[in-house]
């Protein structure tokens, strides 16, 4: 069921437009997964142009039927776990009950937001001239384009994804070249989910082509929203590239993390509580503990 080797565009599944592909490798012993579609900037602007056109659609759907999709997505996620976990230990390399959390929390993001959807509330503001007040209302951007990373290659995608579709926007993904599988099969369970055509486009692409699709994310006039999870620098130069056009921007990026034990602390719990700090997803993850400080 997710041995995917093509782009999720408009709900069907192609081949890059150039016919280039690029290889997956198993992190532990780099064995050959598969071999997949490289999609670039032509494949890139395809997907755009088609979430564009969905998100005029999609944008007037109501909070309960957005709420249903959200709902069905978190429900199949949990009905394959095992797969899913299965499949990301394969290419990421993380061990097969951290996997399986991850896509159990990952549903729990769509399963949240099917519910926090139906409530987006506006706002009734006194104004200063009688028989007067002011409303506000909240409105859907337009096409989000998101950049995801391999160190939690469906819990991103997830999180990401899940609010944008309970807002009332529409999706392009990029996924990590690293990991590009896990995010094939959530795209699948996307379709699987019946969410209508467009809604949601997945582009695996290689680190040859990432920085041209990157920059049209970031220059493009129909995308509304960038989207970024990754290092620091990454995310100030897609911020400078986003800036020409005032694009909105939401950049999660390095962490810095001091694990900090006060006087009165209960050292062995404080040990406890480092380990899982400091080597949680072998340490791969941005609130991993980088500086100790221990009292005196």
């Amino acid at each position: 069921m997710f041995n995917l080797t093509q782009g999720y565009i408009n709900g069907e599944w192609r081949d890059s437009i150039s016919g280039d592909t690029f290889e997956v490798r198993n992190p532990f012993n780099d064995e050959l997964i598969e071999t997949i579609a490289d999609c670039g900037i032509e494949d890139a602007e395809l997907a755009i142009d088609e979430a564009s056109k969905a998100f005029k659609v999609w944008r007037k759907t109501t909070p309960k039927v957005r709420s249903g999709y959200l709902r069905k997505i978190g429900d199949l996620l949990l009905e394959h776990k095992d797969a899913l976990a299965a499949l990301m230990t394969k290419e990421q390399g993380k061990p097969l009950q951290e996997a399986a959390g991850e896509v159990a929390f990952s549903a729990g993001f769509f399963h949240f937001f099917s519910e926090e959807c139906k409530r987006p509330d506006g706002e009734m503001i006194p104004a200063a001239a009688a028989g007067k007040q002011f409303m506000t209302l909240r409105e859907p951007l337009g096409v989000a384009a998101m950049v995801l990373p391999w160190n939690f290659p469906i819990g991103m995608p997830a999180r990401k994804v899940a609010a944008a579709l309970a807002a009332g926007c529409t999706c392009v993904v990029k996924p990590a070249e690293d990991t590009p599988l896990i995010s094939l099969a959530f795209a699948k369970i996307i379709e699987m989910a019946e969410v209508p055509s467009g809604v949601v486009n997945v582009l695996p692409c290689s680190r040859n082509k990432v920085q041209q699709v990157g920059t049209l994310f970031c220059e493009s006039p129909k995308v509304a929203v960038v989207s970024f999870t990754g290092s620091t620098e990454v995310g100030k130069h897609l911020y400078s590239l986003c800036g020409k056009s005032v694009k909105r921007v939401a950049l999660e990026l390095g962490g810095n993390a001091p694990f900090i034990v006060f006087k009165s602390a209960d050292v062995d719990l404080a040990v406890q509580g480092l380990m899982a700090a400091k080597y949680r997803n072998s340490g791969q993850t941005c609130v991993t503990a980088n500086r100790i400080m221990v009292h005196k």
